[in-house]
């Protein structure tokens, strides 16, 4: 499973459970950006991801010892991550979903043309950037949390359908399956509305719309920063195009880090006599 992980000690495990403060260090800074990355492409924002990725650690480091190694460690982890996420209520979208006809009719209505351009000082190819970042991800909304689940494990994180099915404990013919409806419902919307796909939409109109209803903050922007880019997104784009799987889009997107704050609510978290307690109960 590609997620950009810092490899971890095979004896790592076993170390932190025995009480090895630097062993569980490893650990938890070696899945923080995995899990935040999965946290933000599966809530929509980054205050959220924050909150459910330091939830899901401490779910990890509470449940470190019931690891018996049947399968990978990040297997074990994803599937406590995935659990979190898929019934989180706290996050934006869950009082307000979304959906591709609701992100449709937003396209269609045209408001952008009512928007007065941004200042031309601005860097707009950053905002462009920011703007398709931060588009792709509300996107992922419009589907329902086990599909979005399943689309990012297997379009996002190239898990194959053996893992990605242990995961959701689901066999791989049923995660196949489930995987190829939520491509065919992303290619749909993505063939008829987004740019980058030939669709009828464009990030770099939409900019002063986005700045304006405050989807992007030109002054500071919050997705780019974070970005970390994919070194095989032509190859994605190019497969994308030989086998006109249009979601393959999500491909070629950047994986993210964790935030400087989620980096020193950890290591704030490392230090603090409550981990202490944990790892001593």
């Amino acid at each position: 499973m590609n997620n950009n992980r810092t490899e971890i000690a095979p004896d790592a495990v076993e170390k932190a459970v025995s009480g090895d403060r630097k062993a569980l260090e490893e650990l938890l800074t070696g899945i923080q950006d995995p899990v935040f990355h999965l946290s933000l492409r599966m809530l929509g924002s980054i205050p959220d991801a924050e909150d459910a990725t330091q939830e899901i650690l401490l779910k990890v480091m509470t449940h470190l010892s019931s690891f018996r190694g049947e399968s990978a460690f990040t297997t074990w982890v994803f599937r406590i991550a995935v659990n979190h996420l898929k019934d989180y209520k706290k996050h934006m979208f869950a009082n307000h979903p979304l959906s591709f006809e609701y992100y449709g009719a937003d396209i269609d209505s045209g408001k952008e043309k009512e928007i007065p351009a941004l200042s031309p000082e601005l860097d707009h190819d950053l905002l462009d950037q920011e703007l398709k970042l931060s588009c792709t991800n509300v996107m992922l909304q419009c589907l329902a949390p086990e599909s979005r689940c399943i689309f990012i494990l297997g379009t996002m994180f190239q898990a194959d359908s053996r893992i990605a099915g242990d995961i959701l404990d689901m066999t791989p013919e049923n995660y196949r399956q489930k995987l190829s409806r939520a491509r065919k419902k992303m290619s749909a919307f993505l063939k008829e509305y987004c740019g980058l796909t030939g669709g009828k939409c464009a990030c770099k109109r939409r900019i002063p719309y986005a700045a304006a209803t405050h989807r992007i903050h030109p002054e500071a922007v919050e997705y780019s920063p974070l970005a970390v880019p994919n070194p095989d997104a032509d190859e994605f784009v190019k497969h994308m195009e030989e086998i006109d799987d249009l979601s393959l889009l999500f491909s070629s997107l950047p994986t993210f880090r964790a935030t400087a704050e989620a980096r020193k609510f950890l290591s704030d978290f490392l230090s603090s006599d409550r981990c202490s307690y944990i790892m001593n109960a």
